[in-house]
């Protein structure tokens, strides 16, 4: 190589070798990245302050003032809370709810798991079963539904004649007793089976078979394979299920308003039969125009959720198996 040729190479500037990115190439790569990332998310991230986070803080306010739609908020401490203790219609709200949930749920997963056992065996048109089981989840919250559930368990209606011939009971319509008009709930959220059924079985088929043929080999019957097989290997998914119906129960309104509408001049059935939780909280902040009132039902009722939420991870160390064993 020649001198000038030397002292050319020498002050020209140094190359990168190929495919090799300079860290600030690569800072801004990554930042450009991110920033795509956040355009795509900005419609749920609106969406999110502006549906679910400002209306929570704005009605965390409200739970402690004097608010009616109409006039400005005033700020009246935990007088809310304090008359909701008190109120005679509230604790019956928490009454009917807790029936409601306790009752309701395990007979809901009791028919799902039921039926997904049933569904887990050979047979022919499973599809269909499959399909037939679960359409009444898709369409049970519906209005329509609803509507036809309450002019079923109506006075004179099918299930009342039914019952008259079978066993002699003049209940009179299920939807206009206030005894009775719960049990028209109970069985309409059983009737709604399909999701947790669907969830059962996914769980069930991840059971292998050998330890069914093991356990029949050494002479367990069907009772004791599905006490100390089925039960433990589909534990987490049968804790999933009891987590999401519970909470899905403490929320129940729609058909509760509209099978107890008008029953007896009550907006939530008559005698108050059907005056679920959220029955109430509507009636207080929509009808009695108390929306500061029922912010405070609405919070209390977010406490009570988690509550439960909490209690039941807690109970999962005693019951709930993993692979790795108990958490």
């Amino acid at each position: 190589m020649t001198p000038s040729k030397a002292a050319t190479a020498a002050t020209a500037p140094a190359r990168s070798p190929a495919g090799f990115r300079r860290p600030g190439g690569a800072r801004r790569g990554r930042r450009g990245e991110n920033l795509a990332g956040y355009l795509f998310m900005s419609p749920w991230i609106a969406g999110f302050l502006l549906l679910t986070a400002g209306p929570m803080v704005a009605s965390l306010y409200f739970a402690f003032t004097d608010y009616n739609l109409f006039d400005a908020p005033k700020w009246i401490g935990l007088d809310n809370f304090t008359e909701m203790f008190g109120d005679p219609r509230w604790r019956t709200s928490v009454e009917v709810t807790l029936w409601y949930v306790v009752v309701g749920t395990p007979l809901k997963l009791a028919a799902a798991l039921g039926v997904a056992l049933l569904l887990n065996q050979k047979r022919r048109g499973q599809a269909f079963y499959r399909a037939a089981f679960y359409a009444p989840s898709l369409i049970g919250a519906s209005v329509s539904v609803a509507v036809v559930w309450k002019a079923i368990f109506s006075e004179d209606a099918i299930v009342d004649r039914a019952q008259s011939t079978l066993f002699g009971m003049d209940v009179g319509g299920w939807t206009g007793d206030p005894d009775w008009i719960i049990y028209s709930l109970v069985a309409l959220t059983v009737w709604q089976f399909g999701a947790p059924m669907v969830i059962f079985l996914a769980g069930l088929k991840q059971v292998p078979r050998e330890l069914y043929e093991a356990a029949a080999m050494d002479g367990a019957g069907t009772w004791r394979r599905f006490w100390h097989i089925t039960l433990p290997l589909i534990s987490p998914v049968l804790f999933f299920n009891v987590l999401l119906e519970t909470i899905h129960s403490f929320q129940i309104f729609a058909s509760a308003y509209i099978v107890g509408g008008g029953a007896g001049g009550n907006a939530c059935g008559p005698a108050d039969g059907s005056l679920v939780y959220t029955c109430y909280l509507y009636v207080q902040g929509f009808e009695n125009s108390r929306m500061g009132f029922a912010s405070a039902m609405a919070w209390m009722l977010l406490l009570a959720v988690g509550l439960v939420t909490a209690v039941l991870f807690w109970s999962q160390k005693r019951w709930v198996h993993y692979e790795e064993g108990p958490r």
